[in-house]
Protein backbone atom coordinates (compact mmCIF):
# COMPACT_ATOMS: atom_id res chain seq x y z
CA UNK A 1 0.00 0.00 0.00
CA UNK A 2 2.89 2.47 1.02
CA UNK A 3 4.30 2.30 -2.61
CA UNK A 4 0.89 3.28 -4.27
CA UNK A 5 0.17 5.88 -2.02
CA UNK A 6 3.76 7.16 -3.29
CA UNK A 7 3.09 6.94 -6.80
CA UNK A 8 -0.29 9.03 -6.07
CA UNK A 9 1.30 11.73 -5.50
CA UNK A 10 5.64 11.93 -5.70
CA UNK A 11 5.51 13.29 -9.55
CA UNK A 12 8.60 15.72 -8.89
CA UNK A 13 10.31 12.36 -10.21
CA UNK A 14 7.89 10.64 -12.56
CA UNK A 15 10.96 8.14 -14.18
CA UNK A 16 11.63 6.52 -10.49
CA UNK A 17 7.74 4.78 -11.20
CA UNK A 18 8.43 3.71 -15.18
CA UNK A 19 11.22 1.49 -14.25
CA UNK A 20 9.14 -1.74 -12.68
CA UNK A 21 6.03 -2.24 -14.59
CA UNK A 22 2.90 -2.37 -12.24
CA UNK A 23 1.34 -5.18 -10.53
CA UNK A 24 -2.31 -5.79 -11.98
CA UNK A 25 -4.36 -7.77 -10.16
CA UNK A 26 -6.75 -10.34 -11.62
CA UNK A 27 -9.49 -8.00 -11.14
CA UNK A 28 -8.44 -5.15 -12.91
CA UNK A 29 -8.21 -4.87 -17.01
CA UNK A 30 -4.83 -2.69 -17.66
CA UNK A 31 -3.86 -1.40 -21.18
CA UNK A 32 -0.90 0.66 -22.48
CA UNK A 33 -0.48 2.95 -25.81
CA UNK A 34 -3.27 3.56 -26.48
CA UNK A 35 -3.71 6.47 -29.18
CA UNK A 36 -5.96 9.18 -28.10
CA UNK A 37 -4.43 12.67 -30.26
CA UNK A 38 -1.94 12.69 -33.39
CA UNK A 39 -1.22 16.58 -33.39
CA UNK A 40 2.07 17.81 -35.32
CA UNK A 41 2.91 13.88 -35.47
CA UNK A 42 3.64 13.30 -31.88
CA UNK A 43 0.82 10.24 -31.49
CA UNK A 44 0.10 11.19 -27.92
CA UNK A 45 -0.76 7.91 -26.02
CA UNK A 46 -2.62 6.90 -22.82
CA UNK A 47 -2.12 3.72 -20.53
CA UNK A 48 -5.60 2.82 -19.19
CA UNK A 49 -7.15 0.72 -16.30
CA UNK A 50 -10.56 -0.27 -15.79
CA UNK A 51 -12.57 -2.90 -13.69
CA UNK A 52 -12.48 -6.03 -15.43
CA UNK A 53 -16.24 -6.84 -14.02
CA UNK A 54 -19.01 -4.81 -13.56
CA UNK A 55 -22.16 -3.49 -16.17
CA UNK A 56 -20.92 -0.16 -15.45
CA UNK A 57 -21.10 2.79 -16.88
CA UNK A 58 -18.23 3.82 -14.03
CA UNK A 59 -16.81 6.90 -13.40
CA UNK A 60 -13.74 8.18 -15.05
CA UNK A 61 -10.60 9.80 -13.54
CA UNK A 62 -7.92 11.25 -16.14
CA UNK A 63 -4.43 10.92 -14.71
CA UNK A 64 -1.64 14.03 -15.31
CA UNK A 65 1.72 13.62 -15.15
CA UNK A 66 4.29 16.08 -13.89
CA UNK A 67 7.85 17.70 -14.75
CA UNK A 68 7.99 20.92 -14.92
CA UNK A 69 6.20 20.68 -18.67
CA UNK A 70 9.14 19.35 -20.24
CA UNK A 71 9.78 16.31 -18.83
CA UNK A 72 8.06 13.56 -17.07
CA UNK A 73 6.33 10.43 -18.25
CA UNK A 74 2.62 8.91 -17.87
CA UNK A 75 3.86 5.63 -16.53
CA UNK A 76 3.94 7.89 -13.31
CA UNK A 77 0.55 6.95 -12.50
CA UNK A 78 0.05 3.39 -13.52
CA UNK A 79 -0.15 2.57 -10.02
CA UNK A 80 -2.96 4.93 -9.28
CA UNK A 81 -4.92 4.37 -12.22
CA UNK A 82 -5.06 0.51 -11.66
CA UNK A 83 -6.12 1.48 -7.49
CA UNK A 84 -8.77 3.44 -9.10
CA UNK A 85 -9.96 1.14 -11.53
CA UNK A 86 -10.15 -1.64 -8.32
CA UNK A 87 -12.46 1.26 -6.51
CA UNK A 88 -14.76 1.07 -9.46
CA UNK A 89 -13.07 3.86 -11.64
CA UNK A 90 -11.96 3.64 -15.15
CA UNK A 91 -8.65 5.56 -15.14
CA UNK A 92 -6.27 6.47 -17.66
CA UNK A 93 -2.91 8.15 -17.23
CA UNK A 94 -1.79 10.50 -20.89
CA UNK A 95 1.01 11.87 -22.06
CA UNK A 96 1.02 15.43 -23.64
CA UNK A 97 3.53 17.40 -25.65
CA UNK A 98 6.36 18.91 -23.65
CA UNK A 99 8.47 22.09 -23.62
CA UNK A 100 10.42 23.76 -24.89
CA UNK A 101 9.34 22.60 -28.49
CA UNK A 102 5.51 22.70 -27.36
CA UNK A 103 4.68 25.81 -25.47
CA UNK A 104 1.61 26.83 -23.86
CA UNK A 105 -1.08 25.70 -24.53
CA UNK A 106 -0.49 22.61 -26.43
CA UNK A 107 0.00 20.97 -23.22
CA UNK A 108 -3.60 22.20 -22.32
CA UNK A 109 -4.73 21.10 -26.12
CA UNK A 110 -4.00 17.52 -25.22
CA UNK A 111 -5.32 17.04 -22.27
CA UNK A 112 -8.48 18.36 -23.37
CA UNK A 113 -8.20 15.78 -26.24
CA UNK A 114 -7.79 13.31 -24.19
CA UNK A 115 -11.13 13.81 -21.75
CA UNK A 116 -12.74 14.14 -25.60
CA UNK A 117 -11.03 10.90 -26.57
CA UNK A 118 -12.39 9.42 -23.25
CA UNK A 119 -16.23 10.50 -23.81
CA UNK A 120 -16.15 9.48 -27.34
CA UNK A 121 -14.76 6.11 -26.22
CA UNK A 122 -17.51 5.35 -23.30
CA UNK A 123 -19.23 3.05 -24.73
CA UNK A 124 -16.06 0.72 -25.49
CA UNK A 125 -14.95 0.88 -22.00
CA UNK A 126 -18.58 0.99 -19.90
CA UNK A 127 -17.37 5.16 -19.08
CA UNK A 128 -20.78 7.39 -17.38
CA UNK A 129 -19.55 10.69 -19.51
CA UNK A 130 -21.03 12.66 -16.67
CA UNK A 131 -19.17 11.35 -14.28
CA UNK A 132 -15.68 12.40 -15.67
CA UNK A 133 -12.59 14.02 -13.25
CA UNK A 134 -9.08 14.54 -13.13
CA UNK A 135 -5.96 15.05 -10.84
CA UNK A 136 -2.11 15.50 -11.80
CA UNK A 137 1.12 16.99 -9.40
CA UNK A 138 2.83 20.03 -9.91
CA UNK A 139 2.69 20.80 -13.56
CA UNK A 140 0.17 17.91 -14.06
CA UNK A 141 -1.52 19.66 -11.12
CA UNK A 142 -2.07 23.36 -13.10
CA UNK A 143 -3.33 21.31 -16.43
CA UNK A 144 -5.65 19.23 -14.24
CA UNK A 145 -6.58 22.45 -12.59
CA UNK A 146 -7.40 24.49 -15.95
CA UNK A 147 -9.17 21.61 -17.11
CA UNK A 148 -11.64 22.60 -14.31
CA UNK A 149 -11.62 26.24 -14.90
CA UNK A 150 -11.75 26.26 -18.59
CA UNK A 151 -14.44 24.15 -19.86
CA UNK A 152 -16.20 25.50 -22.88
CA UNK A 153 -13.33 28.22 -23.85
CA UNK A 154 -13.01 27.73 -27.39
CA UNK A 155 -9.08 28.84 -27.66
CA UNK A 156 -8.11 26.18 -25.65
CA UNK A 157 -9.69 22.97 -26.92
CA UNK A 158 -7.16 22.98 -29.66
CA UNK A 159 -7.47 20.19 -32.67
CA UNK A 160 -7.04 16.80 -31.46
CA UNK A 161 -9.81 15.32 -32.07
CA UNK A 162 -13.74 14.17 -31.39
CA UNK A 163 -14.22 17.98 -31.66
CA UNK A 164 -18.03 17.07 -30.97
CA UNK A 165 -17.16 15.85 -27.40
CA UNK A 166 -16.84 18.39 -24.26
CA UNK A 167 -13.55 18.34 -22.71
CA UNK A 168 -15.76 19.35 -19.28
CA UNK A 169 -14.16 17.52 -15.84
CA UNK A 170 -16.64 17.38 -12.80
CA UNK A 171 -13.84 17.93 -10.44
CA UNK A 172 -10.27 18.35 -9.67
CA UNK A 173 -7.67 16.91 -7.36
CA UNK A 174 -4.83 19.17 -8.13
CA UNK A 175 -1.68 18.41 -6.12
CA UNK A 176 0.73 20.96 -5.34
CA UNK A 177 -0.03 22.83 -9.22
CA UNK A 178 0.77 26.34 -9.55
CA UNK A 179 -1.73 28.54 -10.22
CA UNK A 180 -0.61 32.01 -10.62
CA UNK A 181 2.69 32.10 -12.17
CA UNK A 182 3.17 35.88 -12.22
CA UNK A 183 3.85 35.61 -8.76
CA UNK A 184 6.08 32.30 -8.99
CA UNK A 185 9.80 34.09 -9.08
CA UNK A 186 11.35 34.21 -5.84
CA UNK A 187 9.03 31.71 -4.33
CA UNK A 188 10.05 29.11 -6.45
CA UNK A 189 13.62 27.09 -6.73
CA UNK A 190 12.67 26.70 -10.55
CA UNK A 191 10.49 29.03 -11.91
CA UNK A 192 13.44 31.32 -13.75
CA UNK A 193 14.55 28.17 -15.26
CA UNK A 194 11.20 26.10 -16.12
CA UNK A 195 8.62 29.12 -16.62
CA UNK A 196 10.34 31.11 -19.71
CA UNK A 197 10.49 27.36 -21.58
CA UNK A 198 6.74 26.95 -21.19
CA UNK A 199 5.84 30.31 -21.51
CA UNK A 200 8.21 31.75 -24.11
CA UNK A 201 10.19 34.26 -21.84
CA UNK A 202 10.02 35.60 -18.62
CA UNK A 203 7.77 37.58 -16.61
CA UNK A 204 8.90 40.72 -18.01
CA UNK A 205 9.25 39.26 -21.83
CA UNK A 206 6.43 37.54 -21.83
CA UNK A 207 3.88 38.84 -19.35
CA UNK A 208 0.52 38.02 -21.42
CA UNK A 209 2.02 34.39 -21.38
CA UNK A 210 2.31 34.18 -17.34
CA UNK A 211 -1.44 35.49 -16.77
CA UNK A 212 -3.09 33.72 -19.58
CA UNK A 213 -1.73 30.75 -18.33
CA UNK A 214 -2.75 31.06 -14.48
CA UNK A 215 -5.60 29.50 -14.13
CA UNK A 216 -6.58 31.39 -11.27
CA UNK A 217 -7.66 33.71 -13.71
CA UNK A 218 -9.82 32.03 -15.20
CA UNK A 219 -12.14 31.14 -12.24
CA UNK A 220 -15.89 31.79 -12.70
CA UNK A 221 -18.93 30.33 -10.97
CA UNK A 222 -18.95 27.03 -13.57
CA UNK A 223 -15.48 25.86 -12.42
CA UNK A 224 -15.57 22.26 -11.76
CA UNK A 225 -15.27 21.53 -7.88
CA UNK A 226 -11.38 21.32 -6.63
CA UNK A 227 -9.47 19.81 -3.76
CA UNK A 228 -5.84 21.09 -3.90
CA UNK A 229 -3.08 19.22 -1.22
CA UNK A 230 -0.45 20.71 -0.95
CA UNK A 231 2.70 20.67 1.78
CA UNK A 232 4.00 23.63 3.72
CA UNK A 233 7.56 23.17 2.77
CA UNK A 234 7.07 23.39 -0.77
CA UNK A 235 10.11 24.40 -2.72
CA UNK A 236 8.86 24.33 -5.95
CA UNK A 237 5.57 25.46 -5.70
CA UNK A 238 4.71 27.62 -2.90
CA UNK A 239 1.54 26.63 -0.46
CA UNK A 240 0.65 30.12 -0.95
CA UNK A 241 -0.68 29.22 -4.79
CA UNK A 242 -2.77 26.56 -3.37
CA UNK A 243 -4.54 28.92 -0.90
CA UNK A 244 -5.18 31.88 -3.98
CA UNK A 245 -6.83 28.89 -6.21
CA UNK A 246 -8.82 28.25 -3.42
CA UNK A 247 -9.89 31.36 -2.10
CA UNK A 248 -10.32 32.30 -5.31
CA UNK A 249 -12.93 29.42 -6.26
CA UNK A 250 -14.99 29.86 -3.10
CA UNK A 251 -15.55 33.24 -3.91
CA UNK A 252 -16.89 32.63 -7.18
CA UNK A 253 -18.99 29.80 -5.04
CA UNK A 254 -17.77 27.07 -6.55
CA UNK A 255 -16.83 24.13 -3.94
CA UNK A 256 -13.22 23.74 -2.92
CA UNK A 257 -11.12 22.74 -0.31
CA UNK A 258 -7.54 22.72 0.95
CA UNK A 259 -5.73 20.11 2.24
CA UNK A 260 -2.45 21.40 3.55
CA UNK A 261 0.24 18.72 5.01
CA UNK A 262 2.47 20.99 7.54
CA UNK A 263 6.07 20.22 6.86
CA UNK A 264 5.78 18.47 3.27
CA UNK A 265 7.66 19.62 0.62
CA UNK A 266 7.40 18.84 -3.37
CA UNK A 267 6.67 15.09 -3.17
CA UNK A 268 5.05 13.76 -0.29
CA UNK A 269 6.36 10.65 1.54
CA UNK A 270 5.29 8.10 3.98
CA UNK A 271 1.95 9.28 6.17
CA UNK A 272 1.82 12.29 3.77
CA UNK A 273 1.52 10.37 1.11
CA UNK A 274 -0.55 8.08 2.55
CA UNK A 275 -3.02 11.20 4.38
CA UNK A 276 -3.46 12.70 0.77
CA UNK A 277 -4.37 9.47 -1.16
CA UNK A 278 -6.89 8.80 1.32
CA UNK A 279 -8.09 12.41 0.65
CA UNK A 280 -7.99 11.82 -3.18
CA UNK A 281 -9.93 8.89 -3.34
CA UNK A 282 -12.68 10.17 -0.77
CA UNK A 283 -12.87 13.47 -2.66
CA UNK A 284 -13.54 11.53 -6.09
CA UNK A 285 -16.00 8.88 -4.49
CA UNK A 286 -18.14 12.22 -3.49
CA UNK A 287 -18.31 13.69 -6.80
CA UNK A 288 -18.20 11.15 -9.09
CA UNK A 289 -19.69 8.26 -7.28
CA UNK A 290 -23.00 9.73 -6.94
CA UNK A 291 -25.13 10.02 -10.09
Amino acid sequence: MRTIAIAVVLLAAPLAFAQKPPTVPDSVVFETGNEYANPDGQHLQLNLARPKAGEGPFPAVVCIHGGGFRAGKRDGYDSLCIKLAQNGYVAVTVSYRLAPKYQFPAAVHDVKAAVRWLRANAAKYKVDPERIGTTGGSAGGHLAQFLGVTAGVKEFEGDGGHADRSSRVKCVVNVYGPSDFTKSYGKSVDAAEVLPLFLGGNLETAKKAHIRSSPLNWVTPNAAPTLCIHGTEDRYVAHEQAVWIVDRLKSAGVEAELLTLEGAGHGFKGKDAETAEKALMAFFDKHLKSK
